[in-house]
């Protein structure tokens, strides 16, 4: 996924939804679904999306009150900014450092437009 998409899928108000709702805690679909009026078809297209990006993770596997095992999700990314200077467009991700990949965790610039 280039730089682009990475922003308008960030920028989705769903995928946005459930990237906050997972920063702190993880939480499973159907919960996602029914806390932020998130259809629940659409709330699973956006974790398969933003897990593809590498921006939600399955945090576990947890066994429901009917005896049902669920995965729950977790953001991964600690900062996002979307800045425009000069004419450009730039995206500054931060990941936390417990899903930093290969060590590393840190400000990722990605020019999206040039002049």
């Amino acid at each position: 996924m280039d730089a682009l998409e990475s922003s308008r899928l960030i920028m989705d108000k769903y995928a946005a939804k459930i990237l906050v709702a997972t920063h702190r805690k993880p939480k499973s679909a159907i919960q996602l679904s029914k806390k932020h009026g998130i259809p629940i078809a659409i709330c699973y297209r956006r974790i398969h999306k933003l897990e593809e990006a590498g921006f939600l993770k399955e945090a576990d596997r947890v066994l429901t009150q009917d005896g049902k095992r669920v995965s729950v999700y977790k953001s991964t990314l600690k900062n996002v900014h979307i800045i425009f200077e000069d004419g450009n467009f730039r995206v500054k991700m931060e990941k936390k450092r417990e899903s930093a990949e290969n060590g590393t965790e840190g400000w990722k610039n990605v020019e999206l437009l040039e002049r």
